[in-house]
């Protein structure tokens, strides 16, 4: 699986900002999705997660009820809507791919493939 990640920029504190994480491949529904980021000079931290079908969700408290995580099988693709942006959201954003949805859906190293990432930068 090949991901493509696309969707940031520079926005305003309070402003909202959709990602969008391109697979390719005929197996996508078959992954579960991941969002991290990486701010400069800190770990990659988990963002949120989404099962297979999208019936299941699970979010870091940091991001809960402001970003919301959705795929299309259909179009290959998993987005992250991010409202109410903070300046601490600022970061490289990174999709990533894995064949399980369970409780290593936080972990990085549990990811199997992963996109090139996607700057955001929110100003205040």
């Amino acid at each position: 699986v090949q991901l493509q990640a696309s969707g940031g920029g520079l926005v305003q504190a309070g402003d909202s900002l959709r990602l969008s994480c391109a697979a390719s491949g005929r197996t996508f529904s078959s992954y579960a999705m991941g969002w991290f980021r990486q701010a400069p000079g800190k770990e990659r931290e988990f963002v949120a997660a989404v099962s297979w079908s999208g019936s299941s969700t699970y979010y870091a408290d940091s991001v809960k009820g402001r970003f919301t995580i959705s795929r299309d099988n259909a179009k290959n693709t998993v987005y992250l809507q991010m409202n109410s942006l903070k300046p601490e959201d600022t970061a490289v954003y990174y999709c990533a791919a894995r064949k399980i949805y369970d409780s290593g859906r936080t972990y990085p190293n549990r990811y199997d493939y992963w996109g090139q990432g996607t700057q955001v930068t929110v100003s205040s």
